[in-house]
């Protein structure tokens, strides 16, 4: 603990005292960073400079929550397409999807979430075109043309193999060919 300021001894005189006195005993030797360039010292002044020091420094991120849940869906997909067996790919799109209906359902901070639950369904027909695998069927399984497969729940669908896609009423114009 440092001593009392005695009387009649100006704060500066005091305080340049005990600095120097302290660098005769060694105190400032080897310091981490001694000898370097202080980073950020040109750049305008931050008041969450340390908040994002530590950041970077501890190798984190932060996002909203909404980016991260599209991230984590994402992320969800591309484990359900790796996936040893159907039951897991059904299982990997119920988690993501109850965590996109709660997301939904709940005021975040960040931009909206605009994520629809996943059609399971799509997402196993994929997983099984991905290993060649046949539909109960016996038949190989034809994918969506227009929705992916990895569309959501509920999108449009129409089938590469149907002669007459949904609203196809015949030749544009209306007329019949001659």
């Amino acid at each position: 603990m440092t001593d009392r300021k005695p009387p009649g001894v100006g704060f500066q005189t005091w305080v340049e005292r005990q600095i120097r006195e302290a660098a005769e005993r060694g105190a400032f030797d080897n310091l981490p960073g001694a000898g370097k360039p202080i980073e950020d010292l040109d750049k305008p002044h931050d008041e969450l400079w340390w908040v994002k020091q530590k950041l970077r420094r501890e190798n984190l991120s932060y996002l909203p929550p909404t980016i991260a849940l599209r991230k984590e869906a994402e992320d969800a997909l591309a484990a359900a397409a790796e996936a040893g067996s159907e039951a897991e790919v059904r299982r990997i799109v119920a988690d993501i999807n109850r965590k996109i209906l709660d997301g939904n359902r709940k005021a975040a901070s960040g931009p909206p979430l605009n994520l629809a639950p996943y059609d399971p369904e799509r997402v196993v027909r994929s997983w099984r075109e991905r290993r060649g695998a046949l539909t109960p069927s016996g038949k190989p399984d034809e994918p969506d043309s227009k929705a992916g497969p990895f569309a959501p729940h509920g999108s449009p669908s129409v089938r590469r193999n149907d002669p007459s896609p949904a609203g196809a009423e015949g030749p544009p114009g209306g007329r019949e060919p001659s």
